[in-house]
């Protein structure tokens, strides 16, 4: 296991690479970020583009939000630029009170908000197979943000989508997907995180049909190119720090914990769904980092904190299981403790984590896993 010489990032990160002194692509392009991208260039590109978009009659342009910082952000930075924007939410897994607030606060921005309560037959269907097929609790979840956008931007003859921040750019991937400044269904089937699993996959499970599976499915090659649908990063033209997001989307009623989120040393991730810090945990037990290890590369990498003290937070949160969000997760889709833990388990890393002679993962008092002397962040 080779962790980044500037940040905390482990090389077992998908699709992480490093150069020949130890840097992950990560770190580089904050590099770029800092020293060689024109950012003045990037945002007169994108008023330029934006500007064939406006509309005198209706909205400029769709948004996918959740309440989130980012998505409260978004929508901050839209309305500044003059857009009226229509935003889309996409019901979360397992709502939480102080995401709901969100919710209403970024509407109460002034912006038109449509929220989508989606089927609760199918999408439980949908989750419990995606969680033993893939390993991810939110597989559902994230495929329904990134298809109901597009296809109302179609619906609504909306053409521009305005996404946040490029998650290549910000926590590392293949080169080429930094150089894309759009999100369309080629940037979903390969770098949004579908564990090549497709929505076509799911036909036939518990009885789903095409049919009940149509809010899933990415719009027409047809109609996206009818309608003339483009979705840009903000991220790629306006340079993205997580503190300074937070603090604006604050400063418009953006509302956080007063305590740290089960997974990171942060209060303000996740705060919409109790599911999300689960699927965190178990990007933990796949790959041996969790949030706790990506907040603290985009502070190191952004300058707020020592490469050490990321190794101290590191070790500190990440991997302990968010038992707040596994209790609400048991109890929504009604899997017991057993059938759960041989899921978790069964996408256990092996050579991460200490097993005992008969196999069976070793685990501390508070549940945490027990890493390999070798695969301890340092």
């Amino acid at each position: 296991m080779k962790i980044c010489t500037k940040c905390v990032m482990p090389n077992t990160k998908p699709d992480l690479h490093f150069n020949e002194e130890g840097v992950c692509d990560a770190c580089q392009s904050q590099e770029d970020k800092n020293s060689v991208i024109d950012w003045n260039a990037r945002e007169k590109e994108f008023l330029e583009l934006v500007s064939q978009y406006k509309n005198d009659s209706g909205y400029d342009c769709i948004i996918g939000v959740s309440g989130g910082k980012d998505s409260t952000y978004q929508v901050i930075k839209v309305l500044e630029l003059g857009l009226n924007p229509l935003c889309i939410c996409f019901e979360p897994t397992i709502p939480t009170e102080i995401g709901r607030k969100n919710l209403d606060n970024l509407n109460n921005l002034g912006v038109d908000l449509i929220h989508i309560k989606r089927n609760p037959i199918v999408y439980k269907k949908l989750a419990k197979e995606a969680f033993v097929r893939t390993g991810d609790n939110e597989w559902q979840n994230h495929l329904g943000i990134f298809t109901t956008v597009p296809s109302f931007a179609v619906k609504f003859n909306i053409p521009l989508i305005i996404w946040g921040e490029s998650p290549q750019i910000e926590y590392g991937g293949p080169a080429s997907s930094k150089t894309r400044n759009t999100l369309d269904r080629q940037w979903l089937e390969e770098f949004g995180g579908l564990l090549g699993n497709r929505i076509s996959d799911m036909v036939g499970v518990d009885g789903l049909t095409k049919k009940d599976l149509s809010l899933y499915t990415y719009a027409s090659d047809e109609d996206i190119h009818r309608v003339g649908v483009t979705g840009l990063f903000l991220g790629y033209y306006f340079k993205w720090d997580l503190r300074e997001v937070v603090s604006k989307a604050k400063e418009y009623g953006f509302s956080v914990q007063d305590r740290p989120v089960e997974t990171t040393y942060e209060n303000f991730e996740n705060l919409d769904c109790y599911s999300n810090h689960l699927h965190d945990y178990l990007k933990y037990v796949k790959y041996g980092f969790g949030r706790a290890t990506d907040n603290a590369c985009l502070d190191i990498r952004l300058g707020y904190i020592s490469r050490e003290e990321g190794v101290r937070l590191v070790n500190k949160y990440d991997g302990i299981p968010p038992k707040k969000a596994i209790k609400e997760y048991l109890n929504y889709m009604g899997f017991t403790k057993e059938e759960f833990s041989k899921i978790v388990d069964s996408y256990t890393n092996k050579r991460i984590f200490e097993r005992d002679d008969n196999g069976k993962f070793l685990r501390d008092i508070d549940g945490s896993l027990v890493r390999k002397e070798k695969y301890i962040v340092k």
